[in-house]
């Protein structure tokens, strides 16, 4: 199995990369989801601080615990190729990297043009009032590093189908090369 992990801020269009990956038949699997799928068994309303606490919750004490669940869901589908989205912690890549080679691809926009789309996709954990606590909880959990840090970039200030034809280029491209196995495994931040 060879894995892309998507990463990003809030509403940096890593949708992008679950519609390409369900287009090119690619297994998907998101933290996001694991936490939404939670809130609904639990039956409460998936309001932006809710989503916080059992996010925070799944996490567990060492941050990784939802990241788990969701390679443990990869692994399942046997396939060659799998995304995962959602990691916020070099952590959570070092964990990913010790089962399978893995491209890490960052969604990177600026804030301004990330507010404008949680308004647009009104999701019911968005909040444009919380929008900078969100941004400051994701950066807490690390989110910064893997993005810093990651194998290739989309920026993602055009057009969905300018995002679309970079994203098709890169995973093109690993698809058709051994995919990086560990040259940053060891690669600390600060390193």
């Amino acid at each position: 199995m060879h894995i892309f992990v998507i990463v990003g801020m809030p509403a940096s269009g890593k949708n992008i990369a679950r519609d390409y990956a369900r287009a090119k038949g690619f297994p998907y699997f998101s933290t996001g989801d694991i936490v939404r799928q939670e809130v609904f068994r639990q039956g409460l309303t998936p309001d932006a601080t809710t989503m916080a606490r059992i996010s925070d919750l799944l996490r567990g004490p060492d941050g990784q615990g939802v990241t788990r669940a969701a390679l443990t869901r990869a692994r399942a589908t046997l396939s060659e190729f799998v995304f995962l989205e959602g990691m916020r912690s070099w952590g959570e890549i070092e964990l990913i990297r010790a089962e399978a080679p893995v491209v890490v691809l960052a969604f990177l926009a600026p804030p301004h043009v990330r507010k404008a789309r949680m308004l647009d996709r009104g999701r019911s954990d968005d909040s444009v009032q919380a929008f900078a606590s969100r941004d400051a909880r994701e950066i807490a959990y690390g989110a910064s590093v893997p993005i810093a840090l990651a194998d290739e970039y989309v920026l993602n200030t055009g057009t969905p189908e300018a995002a679309w034809e970079r994203m098709d280029a890169i995973i093109t491209t690993h698809t058709r090369t051994p995919l990086y196995g560990g040259e940053r495994a060891g690669l600390a931040p600060g390193g």
